[in-house]
């Protein structure tokens, strides 16, 4: 009854384009079922305006649900468009999850999949996906306009990292960060547009140097598909025309997720859940706005935390290289003022 009645409100709050739809074909369900398995939740609609239903849309869902399960690893999607004769079909399953306490909250499934390739210098033990980690948790106060909507209550921001591909079996593996990606998910796990104007401010207000890197920019806003506003890191040798291949880093992406959580007492109807999601998300730039300088800090906690190791590895590289050239300094010195040819010969034929 309640999956009914959830059912019911999403399609008439929810999807403002669409209308009735039949049921589908039980014949077909059932060959469905036998392949997949039983269904925990059949979601059908029609669009109202077939014109409506174009490539850019079947993108927008996609993609949509593409976020989702990168929290969500655990519920398996199949996605079928269907217009005029023409059938699509996505079978959005996860290859790798992880699994991470939430404290308090239930426990969330994330896809740590990664399609990042490994250097040629790496022969084996490469790591295909990542490892989410838990961050800290921020109590956020609600603005009076939202307050008086009917947004009441305790709300909170979870903050999760995942740095991807894993390179911590190579702790000498040069690596550089070339995008930040931040996703916000609604109480209920499910991704909302992350306010353009509170994100495209924040790399401004984030201190770089103590970060280790040299710039960061706004490069997209992807507010109808609900994948969050990326943000582009800048490193100082990306305008060198040539990098020798054995120098060549390995490039992560970060990808930081807040959760919202909201506690009202005065709640206890699926509808009323609902509402006041939509509420939150309706007002959710002013509620980031009005806890700016609490969330740029703790932003800049959870980007210097998981970026330490990066630092380090940096730290310690730049030690090696120039120990090294000291090193082949000193080795040929040596080796050129040594009056004996045979030694000479056998550490240069070495060394090439």
């Amino acid at each position: 009854a309640d999956s009914q009645a959830l059912y019911a409100d999403l399609r008439t709050t929810l999807f403002t384009c669409i209308r009735a739809c039949a049921d589908p074909d039980p014949e077909e369900l059932s060959a469905f079922t036998d392949l997949y398995g039983p269904l925990g939740l059949l979601l059908t609609f029609q669009v109202a305006n077939t014109e409506d239903c174009t490539p850019k849309l079947q993108a927008h869902v996609e993609e949509f649900l593409q976020t989702f399960g990168l929290s969500n690893a655990e519920i398996k999607i199949h996605l079928k468009f269907k217009w005029g004769q023409q059938t699509l079909e996505r079978d959005l399953r996860v290859k790798r999850k992880s699994r991470v306490a939430m404290g308090d909250q239930p426990p969330l499934t994330f896809d740590v999949t990664c399609s990042a390739q490994p250097p040629w210098a790496v022969k084996e033990r490469w790591c295909h996906g990542g490892h989410p980690v838990r961050g800290g948790r921020l109590a956020l106060s609600i603005p009076p306009p939202a307050m008086d909507q009917g947004v009441f209550g305790d709300l909170r921001v979870q903050f999760v990292t995942l740095l991807r591909p894993c390179v911590l079996q190579y702790p000498n593996l040069p690596t550089e960060l070339t995008h930040i990606q931040v996703l916000v998910y609604s109480p209920s796990n499910v991704p909302v547009p992350a306010p353009s104007h509170f994100f495209s401010s924040l790399p401004a207000a984030l201190d770089c140097q103590q970060l280790g890197l040299d710039r960061i920019h706004c490069s997209s806003y992807k507010d109808l598909v609900h994948s969050g506003v990326v943000f582009t890191v800048e490193q100082e040798h990306w305008d060198d025309p040539v990098h020798e291949s054995a120098h060549v880093p390995v490039q992560q992406s970060l990808l930081l997720f807040l959760f919202l959580q909201h506690d009202d007492p005065f709640i206890s109807e699926v509808t009323d859940f609902i509402a006041a999601e939509m509420l939150i998300e309706h007002h959710l730039e002013d509620i980031l706005s009005n806890n700016r300088q609490a969330i740029t800090a703790a932003v800049q906690t959870e980007l210097c935390n998981c970026l330490k190791a990066q630092n380090r590895r940096k730290k310690r590289q730049e030690t090696l290289k120039s120990a090294a050239a000291v090193i082949l300094s000193s080795t040929i010195s040596i080796v050129s003022s040594s009056s004996n040819t045979d030694f000479r010969n056998t550490c240069l034929n070495s060394m090439k």
